[in-house]
């Protein structure tokens, strides 16, 4: 099973430190329903991140599994495909950079944080967690390294837990420290969000542009 973890261990990386979902985290923190909204919103990213990648380890285990020394095609090909779909979204980041002395542009949404509800926080979550196409991607590589690993469903189990928990940090973390010290978060999360809103574009591009070259890597080693 260790492989298996050390498969889908920069997957995990990769949704967790996605910046957009821990602005939005940090906006709802800061807002006037920041604790309603806030664990809402924590707990639609959790659930879009285990359903994501439970529905993808189910339907990758119907692919045959073979002798564990025997190559894989389907798999590998598989990872190949979500490969270049990332280093695709890494130019496309890439290429959106602000210019310098330009403000990034966000989301028309986050304007809309402070007006939310707990259950629009939650739904919210579970749409930039298992919608959006850059997390969706690393959590179907997850699910097929997975379900492709031949490994027992309690191990299977194991390696999920493994899996959310890492992802879902970034945002837990934040709500999770907010609920127990607002008062001393609210300068850090201020400081943090403006970095990230400045930087989102870069951090991702770099990201996405090695994870794609890693599910790449393995993707060939399948065969």
């Amino acid at each position: 099973m260790g492989s298996v973890i050390g498969d889908i261990l920069p997957l995990a990386v990769g949704i967790a430190i996605s910046p957009i979902p821990i602005i939005a985290a940090i906006l709802m923190l800061l807002s006037p329903k920041a604790k309603g909204t806030s664990v809402g919103f924590l707990l639609g990213w959790v659930l879009g991140i285990v359903v994501a990648v439970v529905v993808f380890d189910l339907l990758a285990s119907v692919i045959p599994a073979d002798d564990p020394d025997a190559s894989k095609p389907i798999a590998g090909t598989v990872k190949i495909v979500l490969g270049a779909l990332l280093l695709f979204l890494a130019l496309k980041q890439w290429r959106g950079r602000p210019k310098h002395g330009e403000e990034p542009t966000m989301p028309k949404w986050m304007s809309a944080i402070d007006q939310m509800t707990l259950v629009k926080g939650l739904g919210l979550g579970f749409l930039l967690s298992a919608v959006n196409p850059k997390n969706l991607i690393m959590a179907v590589g997850a699910g097929v390294a997975i379900g492709t690993a031949g490994i027992s469903a309690g191990e299977q189990t194991i390696a999920i837990i493994v899996f959310v928990l890492i992802a879902a940090c970034s945002v837990a973390i934040p709500v999770i420290g907010y609920l127990l010290a607002s008062k001393q978060m609210a300068g850090p999360l201020e400081s943090l969000r403006g970095w990230l809103v400045h930087n989102n574009a870069t951090v991702m591009a770099v990201l996405l542009l090695v994870i794609g070259v890693v599910m790449i890597g393995k993707g060939i080693g399948s065969f």
